[in-house]
């Protein structure tokens, strides 16, 4: 098992970067594959980023601003968000899975709390 929790959301400013970090107890974050979604008001959660030991994959709203990694001494992953805008408003959670990569909310077994992340215009 593996305990996630979440960190680094605040209110910034369109244009704006953060890093998020999510905090793993138990298992160590390089066992599992790992993924970062993100849940806005009245909307379903949708996929940010995802890391597995064969490579990382991205949302294509997120591609190219933002940045999923993760460090095996800390036991933490984190999410460079750069070039931020109102979109991007949301409640982002952490996940892991045992295995493989995936973009599926529910093919994930352990949540964290999450952290709001407000970008204002």
């Amino acid at each position: 098992q593996v305990h996630l929790v979440e960190s680094g959301g605040r209110l910034v400013q369109a244009g704006g970067s953060l890093r998020l970090s999510c905090a793993a107890s138990g298992r160590t974050v390089s066992t599992y594959s790992m993924g970062w979604f993100r849940q806005a008001p009245g909307k379903e959660r949708e996929f940010v980023a995802a890391i597995s030991w064969n490579g990382g994959s991205y949302a294509e709203s997120v591609k190219g601003r933002f940045t999923i990694s993760r460090d095996s001494a800390k036991n933490t992953l984190y999410l460079q968000m750069l070039s931020l805008k109102p979109e991007d408003t949301a409640v982002y959670y952490c996940a892991a899975r045992g295995y493989g990569l995936s973009t599926r909310p529910d093919e994930y077994d352990y949540w964290g709390q999450g952290t709001q992340v407000t970008v204002s215009s």
